[in-house]
């Protein structure tokens, strides 16, 4: 297992226009050769954006992007005529395929956070595709076979014990609140790699900021099961 702490992630975004990002991974003009990805992931982006800044259209391909709201409301819109608004506890997908357009800005009177994930498909190229979900519960992951991968989101109460996968690759990302795994502390921002995970517990340590829509004080974090990459 190895950990990666909240002030070792790369700045980015544009403070001009209300844009702030922290990347965990080689991201844009950061460029770091030991640090390219973990198991499918290859980029897991914090952003924070004030009401009106937001991501002009811009273009993907190859790519599934997972978005996780922590507070406020994203609106997406996409060259498939999608509009839609992501909000805390709910999870967005965009599947790329051999190309996508698409926007994300804040719409709303308060600040936008969130964690964007991307994954790297076991097959490129397709059809783009959509999803979302609204509101998932601890105990349903979401499954994301083309890249190998199912999100697990686990809310906490301080002392409350949780098992999480055993699998190739594991990634834990934490949103709120302090948790232990495998005598670890991780607060928010810190990550932990784990490859071969065999019997592995996350712990609440500490509370966390009532989050909308979820559990108050609960710790919340965001764990990928991945399988080995071909």
């Amino acid at each position: 297992m190895t950990v990666r702490y909240a002030e070792d992630r790369h700045p980015g975004g544009d403070e001009a226009a209300g844009i702030a990002s922290l990347h965990a991974f080689s991201f844009g003009p950061f460029y770091d050769p030991g640090n390219l990805r973990f198991g499918a992931l290859i980029a897991c982006n914090e952003e924070w954006l004030a009401p009106g800044a937001g991501f002009d259209e811009h273009r993907h391909s190859h790519t599934e992007i997972v978005t996780w709201v922590v507070d406020g409301e994203l609106t997406h819109r996409d060259s498939a005529g999608r509009a839609t608004v992501v909000r805390p506890g709910d999870v967005q997908r965009l599947s790329a395929g051999a190309g996508v357009r698409h926007s994300e800005r804040n719409e709303g009177a308060e600040p936008l956070v969130f964690v964007q994930m991307w994954l790297a498909p076991l097959e490129p190229g397709g059809d783009p595709a959509y999803d979302l979900v609204r509101g998932i519960a601890d105990s349903t992951p979401y499954a994301l076979p083309a890249a190998g991968a199912m999100l697990h989101v686990r809310r906490l109460a301080p002392g409350e014990r949780s098992a999480v996968p055993d699998a190739a690759f594991l990634y834990v990302h934490v949103v709120r609140g302090a948790v232990l795994l495998g005598g670890e502390e991780l607060r928010p921002g810190d990550s932990a790699r784990v490859t071969g995970s065999r019997g592995l517990e996350l712990t609440g340590h500490e509370p966390g900021e009532p989050a909308p829509g979820g559990v108050d004080g609960a710790c919340e974090v965001l764990v990928w099961e991945m399988a080995a990459p071909v």
